[in-house]
Parts: structure tokens; C-alpha cells; sequence
């Protein structure tokens, strides 16, 4: 049987090459996506358990959620600025699934993970996702869940198509999200604790839009997102 497995396994390699996304090198059958070394330096922001987390910073004094967290800064260019172009533009979903299983790891090590019942991807005007063919933070969430066993809930949706945000100062992007995302069924959940996960915090504007929507609601809400942008 085990020859049959390695053959099958040598098979698949040669389709899809099982080799690091950074630096090239063939990945152990214990790793994936990317080998340990280079997991191992991406730009962790290290400082998830404590409240003056540089993401939590961004949202003081504008909204009121109980935690909020990036795992990693985003650098340009650095690796994890090409494994975000990959996921996003270049359908590697394996890359977005596979990251959200790292930040559900990473959240695993702080208390306040326990509280979480449901986590809610922001997410993308449908005219977008039917472009893209998938909503990245609906895959970074969906790893997220497969380590924290925690349900996904896609609650949010996105009324108002606008094209990309990354050329916006924060003034111009809470004027284009403002009004753009609502509660798909509107009702109470003043029992839950939603985490809501994006891929790239930047200003915050996005990520404040659809934490009002779920403040609505009667929820608590916490914010994690793959990385946060340097400034």
C-alpha cells in the first residue's frame, strides 16, 4: 500500500511542485506551502497578547471592540507581499487557506480566543467575487476555523462596488465604505462574540465599516487580519 501512496504522491508533485512558495526549495512531507525557515521570518508582528497590539491602536477611540490583532506587518515588497498577490490575483487559494491556519494557530496561544462563537469574513461586492471567483478573507477565515473549531458566518455583505482601496488616504476610504456593507439578515446576537477577519488592515476603514454593522447587532466583536500595513 505504501508504495502505491508514494507513487500517487510523486504524481501529484509533478503537476503541482511541493516546493516553498518563497525561496524554491523541495517542503518535507510535514510542511506545506512554505518550508519552516521561511515561515519563520515572515514579519510577525510578536505582540498578540498584549493590549497595545499596534492593530488595537488604530481603532482606539473610533470603535468598540474587545481585541484586535494582525499577525504579521506588511511590507513592500517582502514574501508575504508576494503571497497576498498570489491568493488574491493569482486564484492560490492552498495560500489563503493555508495562512488563515497560521493565524488560527498564532490565536490559539491568547485566552481571549475562547471566547469567540462565530467568525465573520469581510466581504466583497459580489460583482468583485464573481470576478475573482472567491472572497480571500472567507479563505483566510475558513482556516481560522479549521484550528480554533469555531463556525464561519458570512453575515456581512457589500452593497456598493468601489474599485481598489490601496491609493486612498483614510479620510477617502470611510467615505467610500461608510454606507457600503450591511447585515444580511438582520437580527440579535447579543450572545456572540464575532471575529472578524480581513487579509490586509491599512487604515482601518473597511474593518471599522463592518465592525459597526456587527456592533448593531448586539454582539461583541474582535478584528484579526492576516497583516497590517507599516506606515
Amino acid at each position: 500500500m505504501q508504495p502505491l501512496v508514494s507513487f500517487y504522491r510523486s504524481l501529484v508533485h509533478l503537476f503541482y511542485p511541493h516546493c516553498c512558495e518563497i525561496c524554491g526549495q523541495d517542503l518535507t512531507d510535514a510542511e506545506e506551502v512554505l518550508c519552516l525557515t521561511c515561515l519563520h521570518q515572515l514579519p510577525a508582528t510578536q505582540c498578540l497578547s498584549h493590549n497595545d497590539h499596534p492593530a488595537a491602536r488604530i481603532f482606539q477611540g473610533r470603535i468598540n471592540v474587545q481585541h484586535a490583532a494582525a499577525i504579521y506587518y506588511y511590507i513592500q515588497p517582502s514574501p508575504l507581499q508576494q503571497l497576498v498577490y498570489q491568493f488574491k490575483y493569482h486564484q492560490r487559494q492552498d495560500i489563503a487557506r493555508y495562512m488563515g491556519r497560521q493565524m488560527g494557530l498564532q490565536l490559539l496561544q491568547f485566552p481571549w480566543i475562547q471566547e469567540i462563537t462565530a467568525i465573520v469574513p469581510v466581504p466583497l461586492h459580489r460583482q468583485r467575487q464573481r470576478q475573482r471567483g472567491y472572497n480571500q478573507s472567507a479563505l483566510l477565515a475558513n482556516g481560522i476555523a479549521a484550528i480554533i473549531q469555531q463556525p464561519v458566518k458570512e453575515l456581512l455583505y457589500r452593497s456598493h462596488f468601489k474599485h481598489s482601496q490601496t491609493k486612498h488616504n483614510r479620510e477617502t476610504r470611510w467615505q467610500n465604505v461608510t454606507q457600503a456593507f450591511h447585515i444580511k439578515h438582520p437580527a440579535t446576537y447579543a450572545r456572540d462574540h464575532f471575529l472578524l477577519v480581513d487579509d490586509i488592515i491599512t487604515t482601518g476603514a473597511t474593518t471599522e465599516a463592518c465592525c459597526l454593522q456587527l456592533l448593531k447587532t448586539g454582539a461583541n466583536v474582535s478584528i484579526c487580519s492576516l497583516a497590517m500595513a507599516v506606515r
